[in-house]
């Protein structure tokens, strides 16, 4: 099996990676990549939210399967174009990543499926906006209706700052989703879908903040670990039942089936399990630390997902390690981050047992080293007999990449490893 992997990051260096340890896949490409990606695979410069530059490549290439990583390109209609050339594609049509290009629709389908989220309201004046935020009190929660690359959402005990966020977003010409705040932990939930059947993989969690103890701005993700030993019992099979299948579902009755993987983002709260948000794709940093433990080979999951065939699949093998996977993040992000540096030691890293460098914003000069060439530069992911080894590794691995003003949190999966997360009395059940 040939397969295009499109996308530019840290998830698609981790499918890269994961797809070339599959015995069934014969050749990989990557459109356009990154410069770790180019170190394994054929990387090809198109416009990856262009559906006719992809159609055509993967045309020209001659590939049985095209994996799409990004958002952008699902949102541009990309795996629409694909799929009317007769190509077998992993994710999901324009019209079906409408459950995260727009939050207000995901909200319908929710209601629709009798899913349990957050309460919410669309705003699309300051008067709306303040209304709601009336209504729910603090902290307040404003999220961007829109695609914002995992930045778009404002959490705030300042209501001034809460209604500036949405003047931000009014001003860009869009509106805001303005949400109750859930209390308790967060899991992010992978399901692989081929419009019908639904295959969980398994629980993470992430760490939005830029700074330790989750203080500062929001960012794409600054790191991840998996498995969730402290989730409820049975949470996989009740968020499957309760939210997965029932979305799936919705989206087959609507005539826009959902082909691809759908990341829950829930939140384990006091009155029971509610989904935060939806995305359409892999999360990163997620993915980096969730493939790291898949012994099932990934290939043959995605193509059975995008032939419709996942009721053959049999159930996924998993590694009793755990992963954790710490984001390196240039100077100034998530604000302008610098770029152009230059990153050593990456070998070095790559050369503890356990551990795996996976680029993100990367690329080589015109000397052939590589540098830095966006915000979130690379995932230093390690496995280990538990969190605590797993943690020593990874940060084993990345004290020794050096990059000018890189920063990375020293806290990822700390409290788990340390057995303090609780989960609120009655998180385990979806219901009121």
């Amino acid at each position: 099996m040939k397969v295009l992997v499109i996308g530019p990051g840290g998830r698609e260096h981790a499918l890269v990676r994961s797809l070339l340890a599959d015995p069934a896949v014969t050749e990989v490409h990557a459109a356009p990549g990154n410069a770790g990606i180019a170190q394994v695979v054929p990387t090809h410069s198109i416009n990856a939210n262009d559906p006719a530059e992809v159609t055509e490549l993967a045309r020209k290439l001659d590939v049985d399967l095209v994996v799409v990583g990004p958002e952008a390109p699902l949102a541009a209609g990309v795996a629409d174009a694909v799929r009317e050339a007769g190509i077998p594609v992993f994710g999901p049509s324009k019209a079906a990543a409408q459950l995260e290009a727009s939050k207000a629709f995901a909200k319908q389908v929710m209601a629709e499926a009798g899913v349990p989220t957050a309460m919410a309201r669309v705003a699309t004046t300051v008067e709306e906006a303040a209304d709601a935020l009336d209504a729910f009190g603090a902290p307040y929660v404003v999220k961007d209706d829109g695609l914002a690359a995992g930045k778009g959402v404002v959490v705030t005990e300042d209501r001034d700052a809460a209604l500036a966020h949405a003047q931000a977003c009014f001003d860009a010409g869009g509106s805001v989703v303005i949400e109750e705040f859930l209390d308790g932990p967060e899991v992010s939930l992978f399901v692989v879908s081929d419009g019908q059947t639904v295959i969980p993989l398994s629980p993470a969690q992430d760490f939005k903040r830029i700074f330790d103890n989750d203080e500062g701005p929001n960012t794409g993700g600054m790191g991840a670990y998996t498995p969730l030993d402290w989730a409820p019992e049975g949470l996989v099979d009740e968020v499957v039942q309760r939210i997965a299948q029932p979305t799936v579902d919705e989206m087959a009755k609507r005539g826009t089936p959902f082909v691809g993987v759908l990341y829950c983002g829930l939140a384990l709260t006091s009155r029971g399990t509610r989904v935060i948000e939806f995305n359409v794709r892999f999360g990163d940093p997620e993915t980096q630390a969730v493939l790291a433990r898949l012994k099932t080979p990934l290939g043959g999951i995605l193509l059975a997902a995008a032939k419709e065939q996942l009721a053959d699949v049999q159930e996924l093998r998993w590694s009793q390690e755990s992963a954790v996977a710490v984001v390196l993040a240039s100077e100034n992000y998530p604000d302008k981050p610098r770029t152009g540096d230059r990153i050593r030691g990456l070998k070095k890293a790559g050369a503890i047992e356990g551990v795996h460098v996976l680029h993100a914003g990367t690329r080589v000069d015109d000397e052939g080293n590589v540098v830095s060439a966006g915000g979130r530069v690379l995932a230093v992911v390690a496995l280990g007999e538990d969190l605590q080894e797993a943690r020593e590794h990874a940060y084993e691995g990345i004290g020794l990449i050096r990059l000018d003003g890189g920063q990375y949190r020293k806290d990822i999966a700390a409290k788990a490893a340390r057995g303090e997360i609780r989960v609120p009395e009655r998180a385990g059940k979806a219901g009121v």
